[in-house]
């Protein structure tokens, strides 16, 4: 990686924006970290799910004695055995429209049964599960459950499902429209378009894609009788969610009796972030035999259950000016929800994608509107830089082909109709309200990084080698923070998205930082305890982090949406700040001085202009300890909490540019050069940010050259391992040249925005531009991802997509 960065000017004692290494990095290096799969309690039984083997049918019969009696079976179960159970909730429905779910009892929208008895509607849909003494039994045992089923016609795409006559999935939900979502100003953009010197249209396909994190999911259920208390190990994003969602409105136990805890978590760009079948399975079966209960997926039990992300086919529409002004932007799209709604799944379809389509563009008549439909397939979910890729995608895609058509060059045509500086804050007019940027800094920086003025000759040079030379821009704003808990509810999550810290001093000097938020691989304990350390001008070394254990933190909503870094570490710097407080305070008390006269520097206290008369951090700590002498208002000891919920999103921004190598004789693409260049306001470690990035941009590359989820037309999953479903490798990632802006966002004490995901939502749009740009001159004006080479091999050859 070439990294050109900016210097950012630090906060607090200066640890904010110092590469830190990682302190979580030498566990997961030496195989120390424990995942879910490491979890052994005394006495584990080991579960195994039967997956449909069908994409749509009725079930009429299923026989389990025979699995039943194979060696060490300990319990088969179907749905008969949890008709007590209530189905799975989906927590965010499309705001502000009608929608259509399967019921809940308590009248919440309704996701899935814990296990499926009258009707399967995807390939890996869970029916059954066995409980046995190892997992090779468990295993085993499944073969030998028999099922009756009466195939149903299948539908798999979600323009389909909508035509008449289509297969229904759910008797609750007419004609599979789960919503019909619009946001922008119809009229206004009907009315652009009508008017337009040059209007442009593409049809694009946004391929469904498979989440391939490190470790597949993972439960393990203990259920203690003595205390009739649960405990829950999974690999969730959400512990604090999970532990309410199960209680309350699964298994309709007392919440105090649930604890979760999430142990090292190996990835998950947004599949743990949702209720599963076996979360709630593992603990039922455990208090059925009494001893814990464990399940770990397989790879191919992943890619037949877990969420899949992306799946959008879409026609879009942008009207400009021969002069490179755009006027206008419609996106009709139909979303592929799957065959149930997963979590959050509606809110990821709709309100992510549609209210993002303008991107960094000053276009004043917008309009989206989605058709959210039901298939027979897995269920639609977050994938890294949900909605935002897909958005950034169509609007990056129509900005290629407008430039063309004008004959004007893509890089001119942006700069023409990026949002001005002095613009801020930016109402899009399709629901976001942009807090800060300078996108004409970032824009320039990322053109002149990318030697983007010497393509024409480098173009030339290519041909000498029978490679085809192309350049791809993709610029792009993407919503994160999620946040504030008010305007999460207009767009229809059923549930607060604040975040919390508390916390402790010891007597020692030793600090303890316990946060609602949990890691999914983001550095949390280092990033975390830098934040504290920070604002208490002490050593980072001196403070732990606790999270991922409901038992232990304060309640929190979890990592998702790229919102650790803005959400969970202000809360941890709100309350350092109350401990600095209160520490002040003590520390007049015990100096014998009046506050005001009071100054803290790099851990020591003292009277002003007398050093000489100091008592250390540890000092105060311990005296607050023994409370000796304290004035009635303060409290002794010092244990502080604060709930964070901001006043607005944040939203980052960034410049991608791709250069592209085309064989011509092969069609294989290579991208030989990658530039970004990334706004996520005030950095708190950029070492770990980098490595984000890096990550982010490389899952964006995948997209667009290789990974697809691939149903054939009984909705048979072909891609369902990774001998078929191809992910990029060191040699397909070429070294990239990085490098930031810094706009401070005005919503969180950090100025801080998102960057776990960021990086994922431009480069689908700027590798595919690029191959465009390499075949323009034989007529090229667009090829759907993933760009095999085969794809791209016929297009060189005169063959229609």
């Amino acid at each position: 990686m070439t990294a050109v960065t900016g210097e950012t000017p630090l906060q607090g004692s200066g640890l904010l924006g110092q590469p830190l290494d990682a302190r979580e990095d030498p566990g997961l290096l030496r195989g120390e970290a424990k995942y879910v799969g490491d979890i052994d309690l005394p006495g584990t039984a080991h579960m195994a799910i039967l997956g449909s083997p069908l994409a749509h049918a009725k079930i009429l019969s299923i026989e389990t004695k025979a699995a039943e009696q194979m060696p060490g079976v300990l319990k088969v179960a179907t749905a008969a055995d949890f008709t007590d159970v209530m189905p799975l909730p989906c927590i965010w429905i499309p705001g502000g429209v009608e929608s259509h779910f399967p019921p809940h009892p308590y009248g919440l929208p309704g996701a899935r049964p814990v296990l499926t008895g009258d009707t399967v509607r995807h390939v890996g849909d869970a029916i059954a599960v066995v409980v046995a003494e190892t997992p090779r039994q468990a295993a085993a045992a499944l073969a030998a459950i028999t099922v009756e089923y009466e195939p149903l016609p299948v539908v798999t795409r979600a323009d389909a499902a909508l035509a008449e006559g289509a297969p229904q999935l759910h008797e609750a939900v007419p004609g599979n429209l789960n919503a019909y979502w619009t946001c922008g100003d119809k009229e206004r953009a009907q009315a652009a378009l009508d008017a337009a010197e040059v209007k442009v249209e593409l049809d694009l396909v946004n391929q469904r894609t498979i989440n391939s994190p490190m470790e597949p999911r993972g439960a393990v259920g203990d259920y203690n009788p003595a205390t009739d208390e649960y405990t829950l190990y999974a690999s969730t994003q959400g512990p604090h969610n999970h532990r309410f969602l199960l209680a309350a409105l699964v298994l309709g136990i007392p919440f105090n009796k649930l604890r979760v805890i999430a142990p090292t978590v190996g990835g998950s760009f947004g599949t743990k972030g949702y209720l599963y079948p076996d979360m709630a399975l593992v603990l039922l079966l455990s208090k059925a035999l009494r001893r814990p209960v464990k399940w770990v997926d397989t790879r191919t039990g992943l890619m037949n259950s877990t969420v899949q992300g992306r799946d959008h086919r879409q026609h879009v529409v942008l009207a400009g000016t021969r002069d490179g002004r755009m006027t206008g932007l419609w996106a009709t799209s139909y979303a592929n929800l799957g065959g149930y709604p997963s979590t959050i799944g509606p809110g990821v379809a709709t309100a992510l994608m549609g209210r993002s389509i303008s991107g960094m563009y000053d276009i004043q008549a917008s309009f989206c509107e989605v058709y959210a439909a039901f298939t027979n397939t897995v269920p639609l979910g977050a994938q890294r830089g949900s909605g935002r890729a897909e958005a950034a995608f169509l609007m990056e895609r129509l900005v290629d082909r407008y430039a063309s058509e004008i004959g004007m060059d893509p890089a001119a045509v942006r700069r023409k109709n990026l949002v001005p500086k002095e613009k801020f804050p930016y109402d899009n007019g399709l629901g976001w309200t942009y807090d800060s940027g300078d996108y004409q800094l970032n824009f320039d920086k990322a053109i002149e990084l990318s030697g983007y003025a010497d393509m024409p000759a480098r173009k030339a040079e290519a041909r000498t080698r029978g490679k085809r030379l192309g350049v791809g821009i993709a610029t792009y704003v993407a919503i994160c923070g999620v946040g504030p808990s008010t305007r999460m509810s207009q767009e229809g999550m059923l549930g607060g998205t604040w975040e919390s810290a508390n916390i402790r001093v010891h007597p020692t000097g030793e600090v303890t930082v316990t946060v609602g938020s949990a890691s999914t691989g983001q550095s949390h304990h280092t990033v975390f305890a830098q934040v504290a350390a920070d604002e208490l001008e002490i050593d980072p070394a001196l403070v732990q982090v606790y999270q991922a254990d409901t038992l232990r933190a304060p309640y929190g909503q979890g990592t998702y949406g790229s919102r650790s870094y803005s959400m969970a570490a202000p809360a941890v710097a709100l309350t350092a700040r109350k401990v600095k407080a209160k520490l002040l305070k003590a520390g007049a008390v015990f100096l014998g001085i009046p506050e005001e006269k009071v100054v803290y520097a790099a851990g020591r206290f003292y009277e002003q202009g007398n050093e000489e008369n100091a008592k250390t951090f540890a000092d105060i700590a311990m005296a607050m300890w023994y409370g000796w002498g304290l004035p009635h208002e303060i409290e002794p000891a010092i244990d502080e909490t604060t709930h964070f919920d901001p006043p607005d999103f944040n939203y980052p921004f960034g410049t991608h540019i791709a250069v592209v190598e085309v064989d011509e004789l092969t069609g294989e693409t290579e991208v030989v050069k990658y530039t970004a260049v990334d706004d996520a306001g005030n950095i708190g470690n950029p070492k770990i940010v980098l490595g984000q990035i890096e990550g982010s941009i490389t899952h964006g590359l995948g997209q667009a050259l290789m990974e697809a989820a691939i149903y054939d037309e009984e909705g048979q999953l072909l891609t369902s391992d990774l001998t078929k479903y191809a992910l990029p490798r060191a040699a397909d990632v070429p070294f990239f040249t990085l490098d930031k802006t810094t706009t401070p966002c005005p919503h969180n004490p950090l100025g801080a925005k998102g960057a776990g995901e960021i990086a994922t939502v431009p480069p689908a749009a700027a590798v595919v531009n690029a191959v465009v740009d390499a075949l323009s001159d034989l007529g090229v004006q667009h090829i759907d991802m993933p760009l095999t080479p085969e794809k791209v091999w016929r297009r060189l050859r005169g063959e229609a997509q």
